[in-house]
């Protein structure tokens, strides 16, 4: 590789955005978190309301596992908000 390429390559690898991880493990976590916390709507919507809550906690966590994983601001932020909210509501029922 040319001294011109590799200057070429590391310029672009400083403006473009980290690739999110991905892999075998992203992927299951995201359908795992993503099915529990359908599982907890559906349960909350049912009048299931104390069996909903495990299920909201593995896909808050799982979606929170994800955020941290691609660094993703926002993801973070909502699970985190999520993750708060379920637990007050715990220590206040």
């Amino acid at each position: 590789m040319s001294a011109e390429n590799l200057t070429t390559r590391l310029e672009l690898q400083a403006v473009l955005p980290r690739p999110q991880a991905r892999g075998a493990h992203v992927t299951a976590v995201k359908w795992l978190a993503s099915a529990a916390q359908i599982g907890g709507y559906t349960l909350t919507g049912i009048g299931w309301t104390p069996w909903n809550i495990p299920l909201f906690l593995i896909g808050v966590l799982g979606w929170l596992a994800i955020g941290v994983m691609w660094r993703d601001k926002a993801l973070v932020l909502l699970h985190i908000v999520a993750l708060a909210a379920l637990i007050a509501g715990l220590v206040t029922q």
